[in-house]
């Protein structure tokens, strides 16, 4: 017999399962207030241990059915057995959940849970406190933060005033509006039309406002794609037909004077094919191109090895890899598990991360600010190079996500970081989705997944700052803690009165 506890949970479990169909490649963005919506709505007085099993079970099926593709990287292409593929997977969803989990313990423990001031305030902003946590804690995993589900809406406007965060902030009220629509009396639902009005409105007004203005130059930049499958990318007869590959899409893109390959586009370490380059350099000059590509690079110090993205010049100009992928390019294990790992000849060994505030690449006449892989994942890190940067590159490898939403979604994050810095981003990656971003995070070309090709199109350095490029995460994260605090004021000036 289904009891009423049973029914909220198994509410929480289908309201967490459809949330990733309002991310990309779905679009529903929709979907991501009602699924948040449900969660509100059931944490209204519950008891602080069923607010946590809500929240960790709402989390649990949204982290996995939004990010299955994990199995896919370990398992398909990282040829790890099926269980510890499995376990990585589980444990990973596991964690993000807690704070979902943690969150509705922390509202029911401490803050109140249901009216107007609950679905207003406490609520949205607990949950986006804990989102930011996520977002840095134990080196951060901000996929699927609620903001990235309305890129395509109104709600765009508010990434380059107040960022990721900010966009999360407003999708969380509209949720605690539409709970106050089902639940409140008259005159909260009235507040609640209200509070939708300003938020929508807000952004509708938001959405011309230029922050950041072109310097009037145009470039002409082109993108490679490769599409060379994982599973034969790093084979020792692969590596002369990936320098042939990449030479002949960047001679198809005569005419661009920036021809960008994507991550590890060489699948070798750079002293290996240091001549090889030389050639490809001298050759491309003669055409008026600069290239930037993506390669791996020993550190003869630390005996390890870094991911880059290096200009095709004498000398290069190099950027390396700052944050890396646990389990993918470090790996946070006891010696003994390390060592299992060597004998069941899995990857072991530790990438070595790049400086924290590496500066712009200047090529071109333009500085450039760059990200590898999932570090446009991290807005807050990217702050650094602006408003100094006039262009915005990132490349990566999404091959190790097979044909799965990830690709999809990882293109969605990188609109977002176009438009908080209010910059062109050129997105470069193996076997797609390769994309040109314009400052107000539209896609202006791609190329299909799977196929090689070269993506060429004029952009135009941008100059100035938004105010997310000033101020970070900083005004939301006061904004919700300010919020919260108010509710134990409210209880201290209750007490001083009686």
């Amino acid at each position: 017999m289904l009891t009423a506890d049973r029914i909220g949970l198994l509410a929480c479990v289908a309201a967490g399962a459809a949330l990733p169909l309002a991310f990309a490649p779905f679009g529903q963005f929709w979907i991501a207030p009602l699924s948040y919506a449900v969660l509100l709505y059931l944490w209204g007085g519950a008891a602080p241990r069923r607010a946590f099993v809500l929240g960790f079970a709402h989390g649990a099926a949204s982290f996995l059915a939004g990010t299955y593709w994990i199995y896919i990287s370990v398992h398909d292409f990282g040829q790890a057995p099926a269980s510890l593929a499995i376990a990585l997977t589980g444990g990973l969803v596991a964690v993000l959940a807690l704070f979902v989990g943690a969150a509705g313990w922390a509202a029911a423990r401490w803050f109140q849970t249901t009216g107007p001031l609950a679905w207003f305030g406490f609520l949205p902003a607990l949950f986006v406190l804990t989102e930011w946590f996520r977002g840095w804690l134990f080196t951060g995993f901000g996929w699927l933060s609620a903001g990235y589900s309305q890129t395509d809406t109104w709600l765009m406007a508010y990434a380059p005033t107040f960022g990721l965060h900010g966009m999360s902030w407003a999708v969380l009220l509209s949720a605690g509006a539409l709970v106050a629509l089902v639940a409140g009396s008259s005159r909260t639902r009235a507040r609640a039309l209200a509070a939708l009005t300003v938020l929508w409105g807000g952004a509708w007004a938001l959405s011309d406002v230029n922050w950041t203005e072109p310097t009037g130059r145009v470039v002409r930049v082109a993108l490679a794609q490769g599409a060379v499958p994982q599973d034969l990318k790093w084979l020792p007869e692969q590596l002369r037909p990936t320098l042939d590959l990449y030479r002949e899409l960047t001679l198809q893109s005569r005419g661009s004077e920036l021809v960008i390959w994507p991550e590890a586009a060489i699948p070798a370490i750079h002293d290996q094919v240091a001549p090889e380059l030389d050639r490809f350099r001298r050759e491309f000059e003669e055409l008026g191109a600069a290239v930037m590509f993506g390669i791996l690079r020993r550190d003869a110090a630390t005996d390890t090895f870094q991911n880059t993205l290096m200009t095709l010049a004498d000398p290069p100009a190099v950027y390396v890899k700052r944050h890396l992928v646990p389990f993918g390019e470090y790996f946070p294990v006891p010696g003994f598990v390390r060592n299992w790992m060597r004998l069941m000849s899995l990857p072991y060994v530790d990438a070595e991360p790049g400086a924290a505030l590496q500066p712009p690449i200047e090529l071109i006449g333009e500085k450039i600010a760059v990200t590898i892989c999932y570090e446009d994942v991290f807005g807050a890190e990217q702050l650094h190079y602006l408003p100094e940067a006039t262009l915005l590159v990132n490349v990566s490898n999404d091959a190790w996500f097979g044909d799965s939403i990830a690709p999809h979604q990882h293109l969605q994050i990188a609109r977002l970081r176009a438009a908080e810095a209010g910059r062109y981003l050129l997105r470069s990656t193996n076997t797609g989705i390769s994309a040109i971003i314009d400052p107000r995070g539209r896609v202006t070309g791609r190329l299909p997944q799977f196929e090689p090709g070269v993506l060429a199109d004029a952009v135009q350095p941008f100059t100035g700052a938004t105010p997310y490029a000033r101020w970070g995460n900083f005004p939301v994260v006061i904004g919700v803690v300010l919020t919260l605090l108010a509710q134990f004021a409210t209880k201290l000036t209750m007490r001083r009165g009686t």
